[in-house]
């Protein structure tokens, strides 16, 4: 089946791409064109016609890439065209007529690059994160995982399992020849050394996760503090509803924000208050748990009536600013107790400190961010593979132990299919591979 679409964005604009990928590209090029192929990656300028007529459509580039050197491995084309909807409309109604041509799925060329073997599954994510990146640092993010040190760190600790399955299937296979001593120590040193830097990748503060899908800043505190407000100010647009009466926020409020770079996600909760009404009373359960869950706090409380006791004093233990609004209002100094949290004095009335505010917000956030580490995990999928490995491993070693080469055998292959899983690539073949070329068998 051979496929074809948009792939600039929709809407009006100066150039459009309608790329076309399968076995039937050449002849729906031939027929929109009349004429020949074009020679391979050299832009051409061709009329593109009605099949059925040759009424022209338009005059536009063709871009001829064969197989199997092209982003999908098959026979693929690009059709450069002016950008107004009819004219894509019309060229793509043309490639229908064309059999066994249909309209893409999203996603199905960079899922036949990856089934062709062009690309692994990190670097199919790494694409879509780099088109939907909406931050430089996750653009940057994307960037380093198409590069693939993480793919060769997945594929390196799978090669190594792989060897020490070799040596255990060996084991099992031909218990009449005893393996060196060394070889069984080596077994153990080499999982050991596996497991160990697996963990260490595991310990990352979950740092690509979050700058995938966004720093979460959940504000909250008190009703009628400022909550709605201090949303709006940060957003620059009136995101939430702003009133005096006590309990006008009863669900949460999200927006997206770009923080010098950093992508953020910022919720306004509802007040925290003793309330009789059962939809607050829901509100403010749901408040808590974004708060819990939530990797800054912004806890906001009004300067005229502090009280940092119970649920508050728990909010400020981790990960949370103290921010006092109408500070404008505030006659005393701040009592000793309270200024030993990380606070900001702010006047939302008076626009006063929210340059201060800002500051102490971007400064949690490159503390979170910064990782110099090459090898990220930023989808929670590579981490339940990893961490399936991890016990699969831990297992292995206590069989292993044991003698219990057979069931060791088990968990080794195990935790090599999940760290497989990974990257896509699952091959029972090469465990075979590994032990003809090692131990020559039958030589």
């Amino acid at each position: 089946m051979t496929i074809y679409a948009l792939s600039s964005g929709p809407g009006v604009s100066g150039v459009a791409v309608i790329r076309i990928s399968g076995p039937e590209t050449a002849k729906a090029i031939k027929k929109l064109t009349n004429k020949e192929i074009p020679k391979p990656r050299v832009a051409t300028l061709r009329k593109i016609n009605n099949i059925n007529t040759s009424e022209l459509i338009d005059e536009g580039i063709i871009l001829w890439f064969p197989g199997p050197e092209s982003y999908t491995g098959e026979d693929m084309a690009e059709i450069h065209v002016h950008g107004g909807k009819a004219v894509v409309i019309s060229v793509q109604n043309e490639i229908s007529k064309i059999e066994n041509c249909r309209l893409a799925e999203a996603g199905e060329f960079t899922k036949l690059a990856f089934q062709n073997g062009k690309i692994n599954l990190l670097k199919a994510e790494s694409i879509a994160d780099l088109i939907s990146a909406e931050t430089e640092i996750q653009r940057l993010q994307a960037v380093k995982m198409m590069k693939g040190k993480s793919s060769e760190k997945f594929n390196e600790l799978r090669e190594k399992l792989l060897k020490i399955l070799s040596f255990v299937e060996a084991k099992i296979d031909f218990p009449e020849e005893d393996l060196p001593e060394e070889n069984l120590k080596k077994i153990k040193e080499d999982s050991s050394n596996v497991l160990n830097e697996i963990k260490k990748i595991l310990n990352d503060q979950k740092v690509g996760e979050i700058i995938r899908e966004g720093f979460k800043i959940a504000i909250v505190g008190p009703t009628n503090a400022g909550k709605s407000s201090l949303l709006n100010n940060l957003s620059n647009r009136e995101v939430a509803i702003v009133s005096e009466i006590a309990g006008t926020t009863r669900d949460v409020v999200e927006t997206h924000l770009n923080i010098d770079g950093y992508p953020v996600i910022i919720s306004d909760t509802a007040g925290i208050r003793d309330s009789k009404d059962e939809i607050e009373k829901k509100g403010i359960r749901l408040s808590l748990k974004k708060a819990e869950n939530a990797d800054l706090k912004l806890v906001v409380v009004d300067a005229k009536n502090i009280d940092l006791s119970g649920f508050l004093n728990d909010l400020l233990k981790k990960d949370a600013i103290l921010v006092i609004n109408k500070s404008d209002l505030l006659k005393e100094k701040l009592d000793s107790e309270i200024s030993k949290f990380n606070h900001v004095l702010i006047s939302l009335k008076d626009n006063l400190n929210i340059d201060k505010l800002i500051l102490k917000i971007k400064n949690n956030l490159e503390n979170k961010f910064i990782s110099e580490e090459d090898i990220l995990i930023t989808r929670e999928r590579h981490r339940q593979h990893l961490l399936q490995c991890v016990d699969h491993l831990n297992n292995f070693s206590d069989k292993n132990d044991k003698k219990d080469f057979d069931k060791a055998a088990e968990d080794l292959r195990l935790a090599t299919r999940q760290l497989g899983m990974i990257v896509g690539k699952v091959d029972v073949e090469e465990i075979l591979g590994s032990i003809f070329n090692d131990f020559c068998i039958g030589k």
